[in-house]
């Protein structure tokens, strides 16, 4: 609280304080610290889990796997050949639907460009969930080294 100290002179006007009470300002920082303290434990609690190490594994490509690979035109390719999608949409579904009944089933390994559209790449993972395939994987370029 600021006080206004009269003056000696006797003239019974007092001089006006004209500096900031700053007192309101600390009183909130403090209280905003506190709250802050007290909230940051309970946002960062989280549930002790053993998460798994991350490793490179190279891909071991067996003559049974099959690689779907989606340019960044939407073009879908079956192991290299192209799947005219655009006259039978379930052209590719076809294709799973007769890999899927092998034993063992065949994995798909799915190599999307960089630059197609994410509704290409999931349209391929979603055919093959219609299709019943176990194993789905995606095939990346490792970043280089620097």
């Amino acid at each position: 609280m600021a006080i206004n100290i009269p003056t000696g002179d006797g003239s019974g006007e007092e001089q006006l304080n004209s500096t900031i009470n700053t007192t309101p300002l600390v009183d909130v920082m403090l209280v905003m610290l506190i709250i802050f303290l007290i909230t940051i434990p309970v946002i960062t609690h989280t549930v002790p889990v053993s998460l798994p190490k991350d490793w490179n594994i190279p891909t071991q490509t067996k003559p049974e796997n099959i690689t779907i690979a989606v340019d960044s035109d939407c073009n879908v390719y079956w192991n290299g050949g192209r799947v005219d999608t655009d006259s039978n949409p379930r052209a590719l579904l076809d294709l799973m639907e007769s890999v899927a009944v092998k034993k063992p089933q065949p994995e798909i390994h799915i190599r999307g460009d960089r630059e197609a559209r994410y509704e290409c790449i999931g349209r391929v993972v979603f055919q093959a969930q219609q299709a019943q395939i176990a194993k789905v994987g995606f095939i990346t370029e490792p970043p280089p080294r620097g």
